[in-house]
């Protein structure tokens, strides 16, 4: 997460190139959305007991367990991607090389919205992620696979989210105050649709995913030393604070 917003801060909406990072966690742990209590959602008792770390992210949403999963970054400038008529609908741009990427698959991939049966409630808030849906959540099969979420600053875009690997919802479920079985019910991943787990190639897919769809040649590259630097400061005096992690101060 200090990586992440490292990236942010340090992009220049005027002359930085647009940034896709793919990463994973290892060991698994609970983030938090940006403005929720840790110990009003989580059994903080049960996280520590088990070793399971809590970090909050900088953007909102619900609690999600990383486990088995690899994780998209978006760093850009409004005016890098094409024109949309509201961050709602730029945020159905974002996710569209995810749509991609998992259709390339073989899923049965769409948005929420748009598979949704009559009377379904979208966009309801909840505590954790996979609990509720979005518009532009992506449904593969009718259960809901990932995550993501979004946060503007300073004239630049920046959205991460969840692909997982494995169908871990129920054991971050066991972590949260509220443990209805429904909460994970809707989740799904790619194990359960015949996906087998080589990270190099989903990584490789989801690159190819994302040239076609955005219609552009990606670069690897590294942490600049500015990022670096910025980067060990956010994780020492930030990420690694509960008044940070588990109150949401210190921003």
């Amino acid at each position: 997460m200090a990586i992440d917003e490292a990236l942010l801060r340090s992009f220049d909406p005027g002359s930085s190139l647009p940034i896709l990072r793919l990463y994973g966690w290892n060991p698994p742990a609970l983030s938090l959305g940006r403005f929720q209590k840790a110990a009003e959602v989580l059994d903080l008792e049960h996280s520590r007991a088990d070793g399971v770390a809590v970090v909050r992210r900088v953007t909102g949403g619900g609690v999600i367990y990383h486990a088995d999963e690899l994780t998209y970054s978006i760093v850009c400038a409004p005016g890098q991607i094409p024109p949309t008529s509201s961050i709602k609908d730029s945020f159905r741009l974002l996710t569209g090389f995810l749509l991609t990427f998992y259709r390339n698959l073989g899923l049965d991939a769409a948005y929420a919205t748009d598979v949704a049966l009559p009377g379904t409630l979208l966009g309801e808030r909840t505590d954790f992620c996979f609990a509720g849906r979005e518009s532009y959540d992506i449904l593969a099969g009718g259960r809901k696979i990932g995550g993501n979420a979004q946060r503007r600053m300073k004239g630049t875009i920046f959205q991460h989210g969840s692909i997982p690997l494995q169908n871990r919802a129920g054991n971050g479920l066991t972590y949260m105050r509220d443990r209805n079985p429904a909460h994970a019910e809707g989740a799904a991943s790619l194990a359960e649709y015949g996906v087998a787990a080589d990270r190099n190639r989903l990584v490789n897919e989801i690159a190819t995913a994302f040239s076609g769809y955005f219609g552009v040649a990606l670069q690897s590259d590294v942490l600049s030393e500015a990022e670096c630097a910025d980067m060990n400061t956010l994780r020492m005096n930030k990420y690694a604070s509960d008044h940070w992690n588990l109150e949401g101060v210190g921003e």
